[in-house]
Formats: structure tokens, C-alpha cells, sequence
């Protein structure tokens, strides 16, 4: 027995090695399934019951572990986890002696990245309250739907943000809304604070009574998407969804003695959802920055030890252009957490700073699937993995880019897209995986899932993504489908756009598309037009509108000005072409214009200023 058992041996030893020269990357796929596994049990074991195990008791963990380690580096301010926790207690206790707010109110919040952002949140959470995250760019009429879908009276502002607020005042009033500045001074006549009030509240501890009905399934936010239609959309963010985005952390094994630097707006998932919420699961700290600075980035890393990056691929892209210094490779940051990185980028980043682990992931908001790539293969999203893809089930299927819709086949399904070829992202919606949908109107969520798709009753997460598997199973985000397009990190919903350029009197037909810019990620806003009869183009009066009631990255740089505007066969605006057209006035004869921040207003788009563009010798 002993003989056979040495005799086997060598065998047994070299059976893994065999395994893993067949199947390279079977051993990754199969710790990162039971990491996802181990977790996602977790989970649903922590909010199974009511009350639920939510970022408050998370939170209240760290502090009882770490009171004083430090939770929040802004600028020379160290705020440490007790100190957090007090504040938040203020917080709470101002909302609902001063300002009125009871369990289960939604509470607006408008502002920029601070601390206070934080603290207030972890404050309205412990009420049992809701947040709304307005990104704090929306103006006017965006404005104001996004405050109105969330159902809000309340709205926390900062006071650079008085302009925007006294913009639509007469609005706010009339549905009764209060706006608090986060000021301990009047930011002007009759404006009230918020800041006095939470300096003079009691830091003791909120009772849990307050938050004693908070369920997995219960709201616990708003984060605003752009989607594929119409209006700024709220997704609707449950307490089971913060724990669950929070393990992303634990997917990428940060550790609590990790220091994260988040540059990105608090008000997106990337930033709220994975940076914080994830940061107090680790009980790490954060470093907070304001706004990204691509010339201070490094330094800051530096100067707060800083371990792991948040970004977008625009972040990356910005810091690979900045000019090089003996430096660049002097940091402690191991790892990179983000999403949207172009393959090119990353090399590049890779060479000049050395060697982060890149954590590239693909998600939304709202989705209810999530791509990782955990092997750090260069310009993947993650790797099909069988035993995920059996708890979490997700197709992709053919995609019909002209018609803007899923190709079917004969008995009116779904035809899965091959090995190589793209394909539309879409995801099983089950208990496991469900989708939470939108605020306000129903038939925004509806459109995002597809029912009988490969067999009756059925439904799947419409991601409106396209992405592509190839031989080696490793996933590709190749393109946006529908009306959206990104710039700047930010999904710009065309028709959104295109219901606000309809308000100016001179247009007749509106069609917005997104054109890629030469040596720029993303693509960028342009419209076409069509005049009204009688009427001239007015880039001046076109500028004031846009500047009143886009946000800057929505805003139509190119303007095309067309006789007709072409549709298809079932009246739908045509865009592959324009898209392809781009604005290069060498290749289109129609008039074109650009949107000039120094004249204010657009002006005839010539030769010299699209080489300039092409050249960066003009920013967008």
C-alpha cells in the first residue's frame, strides 16, 4: 500500500501543474468564485432579517474596533472614525430637531466632495432615512426633476451653490421644499444654515429604534444615471445594494491598513458605493480630494502614503499626460480600482508608473451584473466564469446597431452572440440578482428589461452595453448602444439634450449624437440641426441655453446644420452615419459650428481650430 502510494506521488504533485497548463487561469477562477460565494452569503445572511445588518452597523463596527484611527484625510484635516461618528450623531440629531426630517424621509444633498458629504450621510442613515445624491452640475429644469423624483422636502446645499439654488427658488417653494445651507452664517437674505444647528446638537449616540424597520429591500439612496432616455433617472439604491457594492473591496483583497484615494464626485456609485462604503467594510482610510487634479495626484499619493486609486479612464488618460518627471515611478499605490480604461492607456500607465494592480471592472449603477478582472489581464473587464456565470446567469446576445435592438430569430428570441463576435450585455433578473429599477416614472424601468428572451417568462437587465468574449473566455467592453454616450465620466443621455436644444425657437429637428475626438476618450456631444423656415442660426442665443440648462459635459460642442434630417423606415433618427462623419469640415459640406468658451458663443467650425482640437492645442 505504501509502495503504490509513493509510486502515485509524483503524479499527484504534478496533476495541478497539468490542470493549470490546460486551463491557465482555472485556480484564479475558482478562488475568485468562492471569494464572490463567501460573500454574497454573507450578504443575504446580514440582511435577511429586519432590522438589517446596514452601513450604519458597519460603520459602528469600525468605530467600536479603530475610534481612532483616521477615516478621512481632506486636505490638512484628519477626521478619525469616532470623530466621523460624532459628527454624524449631530448630524441626525439636527435633521430631526431643527430641520424636521422623521424616519423614512428622503433628504436631498447638493454639494461637492467634503467630509461633511460623508458624516451628513452616515447622519440621514442612521435616522432610517434616505439620501438624494444631486450631482452637483445638474442645473434648472434637470434640477429640478431630479429633486422631484426623489420625493425629497429637504435639500443640504453647499453655499457655492447658492446661484443654481436661487435659479429655481420660486420653483422649490411652491412644492413646499426648504433648503439648508452647510454654513454656519446666512449665505444671504432669508436663507437658513445647517452647520450652527449641528454644532449645537448632542453627539451621543442615535438610537437604533429609529432605524428599526430598515430591511435589505429598503431605500437607502438615490444615485442619479443618465441611462438611455430622456431626464437624469434615479436609481433606486437598497441597503442590500450598498453591502453588496461595497465587497467589491473584498473582491480586490484591500486591507484595512489600505489608504484610498477618491478624487471621483461623491454623488456617483463609483466614488459613494465602492470608495466609502467599501472603505468602512475594510476599515480603511480615506483620502478625500475636492476635485481631480491630474498635476497634484502623484504629489498627493505621496504625501498621504496613499495604497490604493480609484478611477475612471479618462483619470488614468489625464495623468499619462501630464509631463514626465524622475518621480512618476516614486509612490506606494499597489492598486488601481476603476472602470472605462482604454487598453492603450493602461500599457501606458503601466510603463510610466509601475506596476498597480489593476482592478478594471465593468458595472452600472442600477445593473445587476458585475464583470472583475482579477488575473490583471491588460484591457480585460473579467473572464466568463462558469461558476459565477451559474448563481448569476447573463447572455450576450446579437445586436442590431441601425435598428437599435436585439436581433431574434424566427420564433421571436434572442440569438446568443459567438466566441469573438460582440454582443449585447444582458442579465438574468432573479432573486439573487434582481434589479431595483427607477423612481418615478414606471416605464423607465420597464425599458431596461427584456422579457421572453430566450424562452416565455423570462427577463433580463437590458445593460445596453456591448461587450465581447474572446478564445480565452476574457470579456471586452466594446460600445454604447441606444441614446447614450460618455464624456468626462459622465453618461450624457442624447435625448435629454435634444429635448432642451427644442426649446430654442430657431430649431426645427434636433438629433444628438456622440462623435469620437481624435487623441480624446470617450466622445463628445454634437448636434444636428434643422432650421425652422425664415429662421437663422444664433450661436450666441444657442450658447445662453445651453449654458442656462446643460450641465458642461452635456453640452454640444459641433453643430451641424442639415436641410433635412434622415430617419429610417420605422422613424427613427439615423445616427451611424453622422457618428461616422464626426465634424471635420474637410469631409462634410453641410455648415458646422463649435461652441467657444472665450467668445461665448459658436462660431463657424474651420480647418485650423479642428487641427488645433486634434492637436490639444484646444481643450474640450
Amino acid at each position: 500500500m505504501i509502495t503504490v502510494f509513493f509510486t502515485a506521488l509524483p503524479g499527484l504533485l504534478l496533476l495541478p501543474l497539468l490542470i493549470s497548463f490546460i486551463f491557465p487561469y482555472i485556480f484564479q477562477d475558482i478562488a475568485h468564485f468562492i471569494t464572490v460565494l463567501r460573500y454574497g452569503l454573507k450578504c443575504r445572511k446580514q440582511v435577511a432579517k429586519t432590522p438589517a445588518h446596514t452601513v450604519v452597523d458597519m460603520f459602528l463596527e469600525q468605530v467600536e474596533k479603530s475610534p481612532d484611527k483616521p477615516f478621512i484625510i481632506y486636505q490638512e484635516e484628519v477626521y478619525t472614525y469616532s470623530e466621523i461618528d460624532r459628527l454624524s450623531n449631530q448630524a441626525a440629531r439636527a435633521l430631526r430637531k431643527h430641520v424636521g426630517v422623521k424616519s423614512g424621509d428622503c433628504v436631498a444633498i447638493y454639494m461637492s466632495n467634503a467630509p461633511a458629504y460623508i458624516w451628513i450621510w452616515l447622519g440621514v442613515a442612521k435616522l432610517g432615512c434616505a439620501l438624494s445624491c444631486l450631482n452637483s452640475n445638474i442645473r434648472s429644469q434637470s434640477f429640478l426633476h431630479c429633486f422631484r423624483c426623489s420625493g425629497a422636502k429637504i435639500i443640504l446645499a453647499e453655499p457655492e451653490l447658492k446661484d443654481a439654488i436661487d435659479e429655481i427658488m420660486p420653483e422649490l417653494r411652491k412644492e413646499n421644499a426648504r433648503v439648508f445651507y452647510i454654513s454656519e452664517t446666512p449665505v444671504g437674505e432669508g436663507t437658513e444654515t445647517f452647520l450652527d444647528k449641528v454644532k449645537a446638537a448632542s453627539c451621543d449616540a442615535v438610537p437604533k429604534s429609529l432605524r428599526s424597520f430598515v430591511g435589505g429591500k429598503t431605500l437607502a439612496m438615490y444615485i442619479y444615471t443618465s441611462g438611455t432616455t430622456g431626464l437624469p433617472k434615479a436609481a433606486i439604491i437598497t441597503h442590500h445594494r450598498i453591502i453588496m457594492a461595497s465587497g467589491l473591496f473584498e473582491l480586490c483583497h484591500v486591507r484595512p491598513r489600505d489608504i484610498v484615494y477618491v478624487t471621483l464626485p461623491l454623488y456617483h456609485s463609483s466614488a459613494m458605493l465602492i470608495g466609502v462604503h467599501g472603505s468602512i467594510l475594510k476599515g480603511a482610510t480615506i483620502v478625500l480630494r475636492k476635485k481631480f487634479s491630474a498635476s497634484q495626484f502623484w504629489d498627493d499619493c505621496r504625501k498621504y502614503n496613499v495604497t490604493v486609486v480609484q478611477y475612471i479612464g479618462e483619470v488614468l488618460r489625464y495623468l499619462c499626460n501630464v509631463p514626465k518627471t524622475d518621480d512618476d515611478g516614486s509612490h506606494n499605490v499597489r492598486m488601481a480600482i476603476g472602470n472605462g480604461l482604454r487598453t492603450d492607456v493602461w500599457s501606458e500607465f503601466l510603463r510610466r508608473f509601475g506596476d498597480v494592480q489593476m482592478y478594471e471592472f465593468y458595472g452600472a449603477t442600477e445593473g445587476n451584473v458585475l464583470f472583475l478582472n482579477y488575473t490583471n489581464t491588460v484591457g480585460s473587464v473579467g473572464r466568463v466564469n462558469s461558476l459565477y456565470k451559474k448563481i448569476l446567469p447573463y447572455e450576450f446576445v446579437k445586436y442590431d446597431i441601425d435598428k437599435d435592438e436585439p436581433v431574434k430569430d424566427a420564433k421571436d428570441r434572442c440569438i446568443k452572440a459567438k466566441t469573438g463576435q460582440p454582443g449585447l450585455l444582458i442579465s438574468k433578473i432573479t432573486t439573487l440578482s434582481p434589479f431595483g429599477g427607477y423612481a418615478g416614472d414606471k416605464s423607465h424601468t420597464e425599458k431596461k428589461i427584456l422579457k421572453d428572451v430566450f424562452k416565455k417568462g423570462d427577463m433580463y437587465f437590458n445593460t445596453g452595453d456591448i461587450l465581447m468574449v474572446d478564445q480565452q473566455k476574457f470579456v471586452y467592453f466594446h460600445d454604447r448602444v441606444g441614446d447614450t454616450f460618455r464624456w468626462k465620466g459622465e453618461n450624457v443621455a442624447t435625448t435629454e439634450v435634444a429635448d432642451i436644444l427644442g426649446l430654442v425657437t430657431f430649431i426645427e429637428e434636433v438629433n444628438v449624437y456622440g462623435v469620437p475626438v481624435p487623441n480624446h476618450e470617450g466622445r463628445i456631444g454634437m448636434a444636428s440641426f434643422k432650421l425652422r423656415e425664415y429662421e437663422i442660426f444664433d450661436g450666441r442665443k444657442l450658447y445662453a441655453h445651453v449654458r442656462d440648462f446643460l450641465p458642461n459635459y452635456a453640452r454640444p460642442r459641433f453643430i451641424r446644420i442639415q436641410k433635412e434630417l434622415e430617419i429610417t423606415g420605422t422613424f427613427k433618427q439615423r445616427k451611424v452615419e453622422l457618428v461616422k462623419q464626426g465634424f471635420d469640415p474637410a469631409n462634410i459640406s453641410d455648415p458646422l459650428y463649435f461652441l467657444d468658451e472665450r467668445e461665448k458663443k459658436y462660431v463657424p467650425m474651420t480647418q485650423t481650430i479642428y487641427e488645433d482640437i486634434k492637436n490639444k492645442r484646444i481643450k474640450l
